[in-house]
């Protein structure tokens, strides 16, 4: 699920370091297997990561569903909180409710780049074997704080080696992929991911976040106000920091583009729960999407508005728990400027917690 490229990697964090296994754990679903959006049937996820200290900390990150396609697209709906980015692909997802290729995630100048990369993909593929229109989907945070953004390292070999190493199963953090150079917070960032099984409408569903966690104000951990200082961390960053913040979510809940929508909007709410202060400078957005083909003489039939709530709540739990993973898996990262960046530690942040 991880492509490095040549330089030194962060290291890989002890899967003890997420917050679950701290004892953190958020709401009283049960999470997948793997608690990471991969939990949901069908989703791969794969990162490339370019670490050429201290100039560059920067990458990207795939977030695949199976057979995705101009042709086979998938009910999905987008939400913007704050509309400080650049979400490609935002505005026929609004209008049409689907979803035609792979999510990407990478750094702000380098998104260009990277939607081509994956036009390119697809139009190779099976899927995209007769298309003559494609909507990529990329999202963006900014990471010039640690890392030469103005460089756009991140280029087509790379966005390729994301999307052919994707995978199932346990999902890389932190530091990793297009969460390589991400602050949040007061600490350094970078990717998280959180699952939970939810009952619905008679039968148990799973809903998977995963986000790329880049977004200014003050931390807390389960409703606790936790500062740099709280825990030993040195930061020159305020409160009023800005930044953004890219919260994908999924789900094999059969739910047409009107709810997934309702779903992306939770998404971006759950944010409030770590304390994200959406700042005029900060790009809140929320993506989701179903695995369940809808409208085929065999699909499923819709879930009713009225039962959804079991959902709304796993997602608000999912970001905030992925957020927080994304904090506890992160290394500490210098940039080119000398600002460097440090995670959220665990031992003071229990010792914090009492």
């Amino acid at each position: 699920m991880h492509a490095p490229v040549p330089g030194p990697p962060p290291p890989s964090p002890p899967a003890s370091r997420r917050a679950r296994e701290l004892g953190l754990a958020v709401g009283d679903l049960p999470t997948g297997p793997y608690n990471a959006l991969t939990d949901v049937p069908g989703i791969r996820v794969g990162h490339t990561t370019l670490v050429r200290p201290p100039r560059v900390h920067s990458g990207v990150t795939a977030i695949v569903p199976d057979e995705v396609g101009p042709d086979s697209p998938l009910p999905a709906g987008v939400f913007a909180g704050n509309g400080y980015g650049k979400l490609l692909g935002t505005t026929q997802i609004a209008e049409l409710g689907a979803l035609e290729t792979p999510v990407l995630l990478t750094s702000t100048l380098s998104a260009f780049r990277v939607a081509d990369a994956l036009v390119g993909w697809i139009l190779e593929r099976p899927e995209g074997a007769s298309a003559r229109s494609l909507n990529p989907v990329v999202g963006e945070c900014n990471d010039g704080l640690l890392s030469d953004i103005r460089s756009r390292p991140v280029r087509e070999e790379h966005v390729r080696a994301a999307l052919e190493t994707a995978a199932g199963g346990p999902v890389d953090e932190g530091c990793v992929g297009a969460g390589t150079g991400m602050t949040a917070l007061g600490f350094k960032a970078g990717i998280g991911t959180s699952s939970r099984r939810v009952p619905l409408a008679g039968e148990e569903v799973t809903l998977g976040v995963l986000v790329q966690a880049n977004f200014g104000g003050t931390l807390r951990v389960l409703g606790r106000t936790v500062t740099p200082a709280d825990v030993g961390v040195p930061t020159t960053e305020t409160g009023t920091q800005t930044g953004s913040c890219m919260v994908v979510a999924a789900t094999d809940a059969p739910l047409d583009a009107r709810q997934l929508t309702r779903l992306a909007r939770r998404a971006v709410y759950g944010l409030a729960r770590v304390g994200a202060a959406y700042g005029h400078g900060s790009g809140d957005y929320g993506l989701a999407f179903g695995t369940r083909r809808l409208g085929t003489p065999a699909g499923p039939s819709v879930v009713a508005d009225d039962r959804l709530d079991p959902l709304f709540v796993a997602v608000l739990d999912a970001v905030e728990e992925a957020v927080l993973n994304s904090l506890l898996t992160a290394t500490t990262t210098t940039g080119p400027r000398g600002d460097t960046r440090h995670p959220l530690p665990a031992a003071p942040l229990l010792a914090l917690l009492g």
